[in-house]
């Protein structure tokens, strides 16, 4: 589709809401960038914010409110019509919208996969007993602790820039991020090794851009239109399915991830204790001609994880206190599929 196929008058003006991490600046100046493309007559511009998520760095999400501290301020940009889009990570958007806010267009996947960075090791197997690794991702932390019980797993907060420049320093040995985001910012030579979904499952919507609008703007949804990708859409919608079925958040272990394989859209989903001591794994696959089919599909494999007792674990873990979430010598995990098990939306995408 282009811009000539659209009913919508040409839009005049457009305002991109965006956190100001340099990642986050790199997105929203590529959105900005495809629109320019787009609509040449059209002035499109960016305005910066910090979050309350960007400015919190001494807790983890999990302890002070999750995923929503880092689209607050750029949701009341657009309510406040001070912004018409705002351009998230999608692994940042929680399950559930706000009224009156859509999820307008979900654009072409960059890579899924974590990345392995380390300046000393070619991979964790590496690793000698008692490394620090950094994540501040209990999906992440999960995974290390059922495979590599013999490694320190700490707590790893910030933007891109400031987690290189804690293992720079010294103070981890290795460090887990996405991938996406280290290439994006053409780092992609930082990157050690990249983990394969079947030794860590990535969480939903990683390594997706997603726009968000007022839900009353269809002529910005219009506009908005030539940029989604319905495949990734399709994918990340079932895999962000799964993580709504189960309550997803910043303090469950959670993993959804969707792949097109020969026309099919295969899904596996995990769900762990953080010190991966139980470890529930369920996956299935469809051929969805609408993105209400792919969330049907993530419908299906959550109902398969809440039939393993899934509940049970999202029960347990919303009644602990934040610090009985992560467990500094969590013995290792006696689940073989231990290693596919929610993220700090603070680290790059």
């Amino acid at each position: 589709m282009n811009s000539e196929t659209l009913s919508a008058p040409m839009p005049r003006t457009l305002v991109i809401a965006s956190r100001e991490s340099r990642l986050a600046m790199w997105q929203a100046e590529h959105v900005q960038a495809a629109l320019h493309k787009l609509y040449p007559s059209c002035d499109v511009s960016i305005v910066g914010m910090t979050t309350r998520g960007d400015q919190i760095l001494d807790r983890t999400l999990s302890k002070v409110g999750g995923k929503g501290l880092f689209v607050k301020e750029l949701e009341q940009a657009l309510a406040e019509g001070r912004a018409d889009l705002a351009v998230h990570s999608l692994k940042d958007v929680p399950m559930e919208l706000p009224e009156g806010f859509a999820l307008a267009c979900i654009m072409e996947r960059e890579d899924p996969r974590d990345a392995f960075v380390s300046n000393e090791y070619d991979s964790l197997a590496a690793l000698p007993p008692g490394a620090v690794v950094g994540t501040s991702s209990l999906r992440r932390e999960s995974m290390i602790r059922a495979r590599y019980p013999h490694l320190d797993v700490k707590p790893l907060r910030g933007n891109l820039d400031t987690r290189l420049g804690k293992l720079d320093r010294g103070d981890y040995a290795a460090i887990i991020l996405a991938a996406a985001g280290l290439k994006r910012l053409g780092l992609g030579a930082r990157i050690r090794a990249l983990l394969e979904p079947a030794d860590s499952l990535p969480a939903a919507g990683q390594g997706a851009l997603g726009i968000e609008i007022r839900a009353d703007r269809a002529d910005i949804a219009a506009w908005l239109a030539p940029l989604h990708d319905d495949a990734t859409a399709k994918a990340v919608e079932a895999e962000r399915m799964v993580s709504r079925a189960l309550g997803g958040s910043c303090s469950v272990p959670l993993a959804a991830y969707a792949q097109w394989q020969d026309g099919k859209l295969a899904l596996r989903g995990t769900i762990a204790t953080p010190d991966a001591s139980r470890v529930l794994a369920a996956e299935d696959a469809a051929t969805p001609a609408t993105v209400a089919d792919a969330v049907a599909l993530g419908r299906k494999v959550a109902d398969e994880l809440i039939a393993q007792g899934a509940l049970e674990i999202v029960r347990a873990l919303s009644e602990a206190g934040p610090e009985e979430q992560r467990v500094p010598n969590a013995p290792p995990a006696t689940s073989g599929n231990a290693n596919r098990a929610g993220d700090d939306p603070a680290e790059p995408r």
